[in-house]
């Protein structure tokens, strides 16, 4: 009987160390969901068309490609993402970005 919890609490403790590993890795993931683009091939109802990445890595692309992170893919395109690789941070929280403020709102007010 002791054998088997000995066992079963060994199994326990690597299964859950595995779990802190993988949730640890894909925290730290130094790259951003990020899609290679042509630049010129922007539409209104469906976003910048999804080309190779060769076209965002080497100078005789065939397109005028650039990297563009987030947003949704869909048949080929993406949108609701942006050209701005973005920021990093440890701990937590949001820096930068847009400050909510009640009545009185600080420094950049206009009030006086």
């Amino acid at each position: 009987m002791a054998d088997t919890r000995r066992r079963l609490r060994s199994g326990t403790v690597v299964l859950g160390g595995m779990g802190l590993l993988a949730a640890a890795l894909t925290a730290c993931s130094s790259d951003p969901d990020k899609r290679c683009v042509d630049r010129d091939s922007y539409r209104l109802t469906k976003g910048y068309k999804v080309v190779s990445d060769k076209n965002c890595t080497s100078a005789k692309a065939s397109v005028d490609g650039d990297w563009y992170y987030g947003g949704t893919r869909k048949a080929g395109y993406v949108s609701g993402g942006s050209f701005t690789k973005p920021h990093r941070h440890s701990g937590g929280g949001s820096h930068g970005g847009v400050h909510r403020g009640g009545f009185g709102g600080g420094h950049h007010s206009s009030g006086s």
